[in-house]
């Protein structure tokens, strides 16, 4: 079906190593602080934003608010009168929002929206956050008796690879490294200034102790109070501000293609179903192949960078296969060969990605594509792929239930 253009106007990210709740600040601090950049960074204005969508997972279990979409009316009084809506898909609660947003867009109800993703994950002490978190899984059927439920489960999905395909530990361990080396360039990445060697990502059970199962303390994503935000716009909208601004419409990024898929919930479930099929989560393969589709873009190495959801090691090991970057089960051909590193033929999380960069769930989606703006605008800074034109994107809710690919180009 042809669609009309949905353009990305710029955005903003908070300072992931920001840690809201120990400054003594809440959720709406990081609501404004989102906001606020975000019309800075754009040049556009609060009355210029005609509908806004919010993503986030976990607001009534941290901090015990809901209806966080009313707070868009606390951060400008030219929001009075905003309609806006809120958006939960655990940790592809900020892709499902840039989805509905762009359909907003599509189907010419709105010329310019907002899109936020918030998450204040560092106000409780860790084994609550934890419990929090599983909320994403089949809680009474997966998660009783696990102190830690996402790192037995993503364990579980290396369990898998290794079954099918043989698997490695140290190609786990090096896509760790990876991310927090590329991290060091980011000047918003939680882990940007943090002192690692080595021995940080060796089976070291002092400096790298198991969490679960294969599961690393290295091979794991971050813990982040944060923010991000994208403007988008109809073509319309995007043709003035373009004039505006002094540049050409074909300048400005869009997104050329996305792919939206939902599996059943439960990680046995998802994993019997595909037991005779070449992708481990063949959903996920249908989701990166219809934004790849409807972009076309028939060639994944027409990709210039790829932002993957690495919430654990395994997942992004998983996306490699799944991009097409290598046959099923030979991801490590691709980490061995260079492919997905910073200065590789498609570099994988340029950004540091969730284990270096941060993770503050309902946010990640919408940094991907803020990411993708970056980087085909030449504004990633010391990040920066050059020439980048073509970004992917993937980012997975639960144990790969909700998957949402997009492709951010110009």
């Amino acid at each position: 079906m042809k669609t009309s253009p949905v353009y990305v106007l710029g955005g903003y990210q908070t300072d992931f190593a920001v840690n809201y709740a120990k400054a003594g600040q809440n959720f709406l601090d990081v609501f404004n602080d989102t906001v606020r950049g975000t019309l800075e960074a754009t040049g556009v204005e609060a009355k210029e934003i005609q509908s806004a969508h919010v993503a986030n997972f976990m607001g009534e279990l941290m901090f015990g608010q809901g209806h966080l979409g009313a707070f868009f009316l606390e951060t400008d009084p030219a929001f009075a009168g905003l309609p806006t809506m809120r958006h939960e898909a655990a940790c592809a609660s900020g892709s499902v929002a840039v989805l509905a947003a762009m359909a907003a867009i599509e189907a010419g109800r709105y010329d310019c929206v907002c899109v936020l993703g918030v998450e204040m994950e560092k106000c409780l002490p860790a084994g609550e956050t934890a419990k929090h978190l599983g909320a994403a899984a089949w809680v009474e059927r997966e998660c009783e008796g696990i102190r830690f439920p996402w790192p037995h489960m993503f364990s579980r999905l290396a369990d898998e690879y290794d079954a099918r395909y043989g698997l490695d530990q140290k190609h786990l361990a090096a896509l760790g490294k990876k991310n927090y080396d590329n991290a060091r360039r980011n000047p918003n990445a939680q882990t940007r200034s943090w002192a690692m060697t080595d021995d940080h990502f060796a089976e070291n059970d002092e400096l790298n102790p198991v969490i679960e199962g294969r599961i690393r303390r290295q091979d794991c994503s971050q813990v982040t109070d944060g923010g991000a935000a994208v403007l988008l716009a109809s073509a319309d909208f995007a043709q003035r501000y373009a004039a505006r601004t002094g540049r050409a419409l074909e300048s400005i990024p869009r997104i050329k293609g996305w792919g939206h898929h939902t599996a059943r919930i439960a990680f046995d479930d998802k994993v019997a179903a595909s037991k005779n099929d070449r992708y481990v989560f063949p959903f996920v393969r249908e989701t990166i192949m219809d934004a790849m589709g409807r972009a076309n873009i028939s060639d994944v190495y027409a990709f210039d960078a790829i932002e993957v959801h690495d919430c654990f090691t395994p997942t992004e090991y998983m996306a490699i296969d799944h991009f097409g970057l290598t046959a099923p089960g030979e991801s490590w051909k691709a980490i061995e060969e260079g492919v997905v590193a910073f200065g590789g033929r498609v570099p994988i999380n340029a950004s540091g990605g969730l284990i270096g960069l941060g993770h503050p769930v309902g946010a990640t989606g919408i940094r991907m594509v803020l990411d993708g703006w970056k980087q085909t605008t030449e504004s990633a800074g010391e990040y920066q792929v050059p020439g980048a034109r073509n970004i992917g994107t993937l980012n997975i809710g639960g144990s790969a239930t909700t998957a949402v690919s997009f492709v951010v180009g110009v």
